[in-house]
């Protein structure tokens, strides 16, 4: 709360109470939580330093799985299904961007020996840097202007940045195939989101086992659970002496520190707003883009544009060469019509292989038959009307 004290007009510096200063500290946990995985998997998550909104991060329990994304995700030839998207494959590859009825290819391959991480140098790097910054420019003045409540408002609230990092500080495990002997079929997966698009990822199984298929595994660097929940306890303690000091500081320090909680909010919230790509360091898997004969090469992933999701199901039919997959994604109905169409879809696809003109040179291009899969459903599910209206009419006459 802002407000003056003394007569109108004769009002100064020195009268002014800033009680809302408390709360500024507090606020903006939606932009902290957005990035909080990844941010907690960090070696900078020790520094101390000012964060707004530092309760977001002293959770009763803590997360024990990555936020998945929307997504049904089959394996083409292994049989696997899952009905969200892992987060490590998300982040690897992420094709919810694309257009509805859309197909995007792509292969995965593992090629580096590190581990998937968070980037060293990346906008959350940035931020952390900034509070840090904030909070020695805050003790410094604090210093200066000899305030002993803020200054032990500094040290509670830069040090409770520590006691979270401790607290939430976690390494990645995926999942690997423990037997390595003998063949296993290939890891291709195909993933259908919501807008009626896929992707269809070419990849060996173990690739799929991490990122598709199998749970990632969050390995917290505090692993008993008791001793997390009493350490959530001091923090929170800390919190509530950091906002009381801040509340009997000087009038000029409750300035400094608004701004500063108003400058941290305000690049934690841009933060927030950037792709999740941008934080991780995936660089241990390689995405190599491949393309359909008549993918669209203005569009970002060169994906094949469709006005229909049946053009689009078959065109991905067209690079997996099955349909198996088909029904356990729940890409289409399991009618009669459908059934029929899915074995015609079949059939064409197995005739054709690779496009003898790539659309980009030395990249694996897929070719589209000329057939018109929508004709083909639409005089099937014309077939199948009559023979139901059939079938009704010969039930009605036994009656």
């Amino acid at each position: 709360m802002l407000h003056w004290i003394g007569q109108p007009g004769q009002a100064k510096l020195e009268e002014l109470q800033l009680d809302i200063v408390g709360f500024l500290a507090i606020l903006g946990e939606g932009s902290v939580l957005a990035n909080a995985q990844v941010s907690t998997l960090s070696k900078w998550i020790f520094l101390p330093r000012l964060i707004p909104a530092p309760q977001a991060l002293m959770r009763p329990t803590r997360p024990v799985k990555l936020e998945p994304a929307p997504g049904q995700v089959t394996g083409v030839f292994s049989g696997n299904h899952t009905g969200s998207i892992n987060h490590i494959g998300n982040i690897v590859c992420d094709a919810s961007f694309l257009p509805e009825h859309s197909v995007r290819v792509v292969s995965i391959e593992r090629t580096g020996l590190n581990d998937l991480k968070s980037k060293t140098i990346a906008p959350l790097t940035f931020v952390l840097f900034l509070g840090f910054l904030l909070s020695g420019l805050l003790l410094a003045l604090s210093i200066y202007k000899k305030d002993g409540m803020s200054i032990v408002a500094t040290a509670l609230l830069s040090l409770l940045s520590s006691l979270i990092g401790w607290g939430n500080k976690w390494t990645l495990v995926l999942p690997k195939r423990m037997d390595s002997s003998g063949k296993v079929p290939r890891g291709d997966v195909v993933i259908r989101y919501p807008k009626g698009s896929f992707l269809v990822v070419r990849c060996t199984e173990d690739v799929a086992r991490q990122l598709y298929f199998a749970p990632e595994t969050i390995k917290y660097l505090l692993q008993h659970g008791p001793a997390y929940r009493i350490l959530s306890l001091v923090g929170t303690m800390m919190l509530m002496g950091g906002v009381i000091c801040l509340a009997n500081s000087q009038i000029e320090l409750q300035v400094a520190w608004a701004a500063s909680y108003m400058l941290l909010g305000s690049s934690y919230w841009i933060v927030a707003a950037l792709p999740a790509k941008l934080h991780w360091d995936s660089s241990c898997y390689t995405v190599q883009n491949e393309y359909l004969s008549d993918s669209c090469t203005t569009l970002k992933g060169m994906p094949s544009a469709n006005n229909t999701y049946t053009k689009a199901l078959w065109r991905t039919i067209v690079v997996t060469k099955n349909v198996d997959w088909v029904v356990k994604n729940g890409a289409a109905p399991d009618t009669p019509a459908w059934r029929r169409w899915l074995s015609a879809a079949h059939e064409m696809a197995k005739g054709v292989g690779l496009a003898e003109k790539e659309l980009v040179e030395g990249v694996q291009t897929w070719q589209v038959p000329e057939w018109d899969p929508q004709k083909f459903l639409m005089d099937m599910l014309n077939e199948q009307a009559q023979e139901d209206e059939k079938s009704v009419a010969e039930g009605i006459e036994e009656v």
